[in-house]
């Protein structure tokens, strides 16, 4: 059997909070029961958000919750070749095209009432352009199969379908901007790093399947899926970095424990916490 590797993979772009504790102690947690190995990736390619003091912060949390890791840190803003390479692949095999619509000219285009998200319309494709070298300077959409059914079993949803054309459609593999997109980067990540099962938030389920086709054409093997449940506050919204008052760093210095924190089960309520 293929040992286990599973792989703790926050984003510095602020500091963690309490949605973030429960997927990453299940992420440890599978890691462990499976007598595995867990590697730490720091998700770390925008650079104007990624700040080193949110790293360092990142770090500590992780370590406070009483999590641990076999390998790393990893940094993506070090693995950029790799996503090149995976980028003149997806060229050469003719997957991938040019783009000047923004993200603001999908949305302005409208949503139909089946749709999870706005889909790009197929009136603005462009043809693949083999010719090119480097993805600077413009957007990259990845040409989704239209009306083609795929599929994944969670190992906790089960079965989970999309359909491409209609659950989502063509999407940003490369920005504008010279950073290649998640959709790409954790791709190339997790099959150079070995990674047998991902698990990750259910908001990323459609994710999920737009990286089927990247995998399929870069010939990346399949690993295993476990999709954690969202945390959510007293209105029902999920977690953001924004909820500042739900953040790791605000419940620890008003006196939570990481068990607490996991959980979220408080012995007292929030507003009473270090009193």
């Amino acid at each position: 059997m293929i040992p286990y590797r599973g792989r703790l993979a926050p984003t510095p772009t602020g500091l963690l909070h309490a949605g973030h504790a429960a997927t990453f102690h299940t992420v440890h947690a599978r890691a462990r029961a499976h007598g595995g190995n867990l590697v730490l990736r720091i998700e770390d390619l925008d650079s104007a958000r990624c700040w080193p003091e949110y790293v360092a912060g990142v770090i500590e949390d992780l370590l406070w919750l009483g999590l641990d890791w076999d390998e790393g840190p990893v940094f993506q803003s070090a693995r950029r070749k790799l996503y090149l390479n995976a980028w003149l692949l997806l060229v050469e095999a003719g997957a991938i095209y040019p783009c000047s619509r923004s993200r603001r000219d999908v949305e302005r285009a409208g949503r139909a009432p089946h749709e999870e998200e706005p889909i790009f319309p197929t009136e603005w494709r462009s043809s693949p352009d083999p010719t090119r070298d480097d993805p600077e300077g413009v957007n990259w959409r990845f040409r989704v199969p239209d009306g083609r059914e795929l599929s994944f079993f969670d190992g906790r949803l089960g079965k989970i379908t999309r359909v491409a054309g209609r659950d989502f459609g063509d999407f940003v593999v490369w920005n504008r901007d010279g950073i290649p997109a998640y959709e790409l980067a954790v791709v190339v990540d997790d099959a150079t790093m070995g990674i047998t099962e991902i698990v990750r938030g259910e908001d990323l389920l459609t994710s999920t399947c737009r990286q089927l086709l990247i995998r399929e054409i870069l010939g990346a093997p399949q690993p295993t899926y476990f999709h954690c449940p969202l945390v959510r506050d007293s209105t029902g919204r999920r977690l953001a970095k924004r909820d500042a008052a739900l953040g790791i760093r605000a419940l620890r210095a008003a006196g939570a424990s990481p068990d607490e924190v996991i959980t979220g089960r408080f012995s007292k309520p929030l507003s009473r916490l270090g009193q």
